[in-house]
């Protein structure tokens, strides 16, 4: 496949979980809420989690943004299910390297559609869009673990 072919793959994978989004809404009850926004651009991210038993038993989204990052957050919320904290955490850490174009180890998790994401190393004034909703994550599993 050539890389025109694969760029256009992933826009399309992007685009898609921005028109129809997994795991898009409130869950209610006491849970993890994170809010977090870019003031640069003006994206609004809010990522709720259920910790069960040291897994992310559940994880959900609202906000506004554009389609990267609302994509982005809709690929996490997927990706991070049934993930333990220490996982979830991992494959954040995974994500940023692959945000900041540095080297990660793709054998350690199954990137799955957050693979379409790499594209946007080559626009950096999108990388915070990107990884606004993993920040969220980070955020709120850190301050869990402390709980």
């Amino acid at each position: 496949m050539s890389s025109r072919d694969l760029d256009t793959l992933y826009r399309q994978v992007i685009m898609d979980h921005y028109k129809n989004p997994r795991n898009r809404g409130e869950i209610e009850g006491d849970v993890r809420t994170i809010n977090l926004n870019n003031p640069t651009c003006g994206d609004r991210v809010q990522v709720q989690m259920e910790v069960k038993d040291g897994k992310v038993d559940r994880a959900l989204f609202t906000g506004e943004g554009c389609s990267i990052s609302l994509a982005s957050a809709s690929m996490m919320t997927q990706a991070v299910k049934g993930l333990s904290i220490d996982e979830a955490l991992a494959l954040s850490t995974l994500f940023s390297n692959m945000m900041q174009g540095k080297d990660y180890d793709d054998e350690a998790f199954d990137l799955g559609d957050i693979e379409a994401l790499s594209g946007v190393t080559k626009f950096p004034a999108r990388i915070k869009c990107a990884t606004l909703a993993w920040k969220a994550l980070e955020k709120g599993l850190d301050e869990n673990q402390s709980s």
